[in-house]
């Protein structure tokens, strides 16, 4: 991939999904789908820096991306706690900076999850008439939308199909443990930019086989 800070941009897809453990198998999914795609994934996960102000960070991040993945599920009823709109905030950033940016940011595309099709309407119902995909909190349907969406651009590397893509995430995951393992970590404690580096890597060999 080129160094130039126009193809970084033409390629970043800004990953607007929970962070929470039960979501970890659709989040790492669909950081395997991007990549695997010729793209990078990228969120707020990818700089730790407890001076940075997070709003800002976020603010970056979407400037810095032509695509954004922005995962509605977590937005949801609970007995207790209130429903998180962190997600909902977020894609309404990225719509303002399409809607209202200069230049590239005009050309901003969008794919919008959630865990069923029209559960949005019960709390964000401006989003009427989108077309909206649902994952059903699962990892490979997370895959196939994310391979729908990003698969026939124009930027990208390779074009994959989806169950390709889910036997090779597979594959990935198997050979994971052993990996960490020769670093002296556990799969848990990868921190995001080393998850990516080992998705980077796995797909670097398997494009050299193919060659």
């Amino acid at each position: 991939m080129s160094d130039s800070k126009e193809l970084r941009y033409e390629n970043s897809v800004f990953l607007n999904c929970p962070f929470d453990d039960d979501y970890q198998p659709i989040f790492r999914a669909i950081v395997f789908a991007v990549q695997d795609l010729g793209f990078a994934a990228r969120c707020a996960l990818e700089r730790d820096d407890s001076a940075e102000n997070r709003l800002q960070k976020l603010y970056d991040l979407i400037a810095a991306c032509k695509y954004g993945i922005h995962d509605l599920s977590r937005a949801e009823r609970h007995s207790v706690n209130l429903p998180r709109f962190n997600m909902p905030f977020e894609l309404g950033v990225f719509f303002g900076c399409r809607q209202y940016g200069t230049g590239r940011h005009r050309q901003k595309v969008a794919l919008i999850l959630d865990s069923e099709k029209y559960r949005y309407l019960e709390f964000i119902t401006d989003l009427r008439g989108m077309d909206i995909k649902s994952h059903q909190d699962d990892p490979q349907k997370a895959v196939r939308a994310v391979r729908s969406w990003l698969g026939p651009s124009p930027e990208r590397i390779r074009h994959h199909g989806a169950d390709a893509i889910w036997r090779r995430y597979q594959r990935f995951e198997n050979d994971l443990p052993a990996l960490c393992r020769k670093r002296g970590v556990a799969p848990a404690e990868l921190t995001f930019p080393e998850f990516v580096l080992h998705v980077q890597q796995a797909r670097a060999t398997i494009h050299h086989r193919a060659g």
